[in-house]
């Protein structure tokens, strides 16, 4: 079996099963939530490319431009529309908006757990296999870059740094993984850090 084939087959044996909801507020435990808040459904594609030391995972720096997050380094993806089905078909929607990824070209292999964010969203991760064709085409409004950091860099737990910054008056926490100029942190760093959390035993690691 090939490095990416294994390493697809784990990624299929972890997330087979359903498991809690992960969130922003796992490492701030102190901070109190707003009660009866509404969480806005929303869906990001982790796609994953084959490269020749195994998968790649496809990231993209937002547009300077945006009113929101401009500049941070996020999956494709986005709020879920009325129009979509579910939080998958919402992610392949935007992903194809974003970055020029075909749905149907998609080899979809598991959905994570929800991870919920600090602004009121409950993202869906879905995780798939990119054509080896694959090349993107980014949206200027929306995204500056594409890049791709390796899955093994990634899912190293030395490379997950724990960092804290005060926000609206409370001390934060939050993981950061700097990938060749990239800074890879806030909800993105939390995804990566759950979908780690989920393959991985402590103190186990890739090579």
């Amino acid at each position: 079996m090939s490095r990416t084939a294994e390493q697809i087959a784990a990624l299929r044996r972890a997330l087979d099963a359903e498991t809690r909801a992960t969130s922003d507020f796992d490492l701030n435990p102190e901070v109190a939530l707003p009660a009866g808040r509404i969480l806005r459904p929303a869906g990001v594609l982790l796609a994953l490319t084959e490269g020749a030391k195994g998968l790649n995972l496809v990231l993209t720096k937002r547009s300077s431009r945006l009113k929101h997050h401009p500049g941070q380094i996020a999956f494709p993806g986005g709020k879920q529309d009325d129009g979509d089905a579910d939080a998958i078909a919402a992610a392949l929607r935007e992903a194809e908006e974003e970055v020029g990824v075909v749905p149907d070209e998609v080899e979809l292999i598991a959905r994570g757990a929800p991870y919920i964010t600090g602004t009121g969203f409950r993202i869906v991760p879905v995780i798939g296999v990119l054509p080896g064709d694959f090349e993107p085409k980014p949206d200027p409004h929306e995204v500056d870059s594409v890049f791709e950091a390796p899955l093994s860099f990634l899912m190293k737990a030395a490379n997950h740094h724990r960092h804290s910054t005060r926000w609206k008056g409370q001390v934060r926490s939050y993981y950061e993984m700097p990938w060749q100029g990239h800074r890879i942190w806030g909800v993105t760093a939390g995804i990566i850090r759950a979908l780690y959390d989920r393959l991985y035993e402590p103190g186990e690691e890739t090579e």
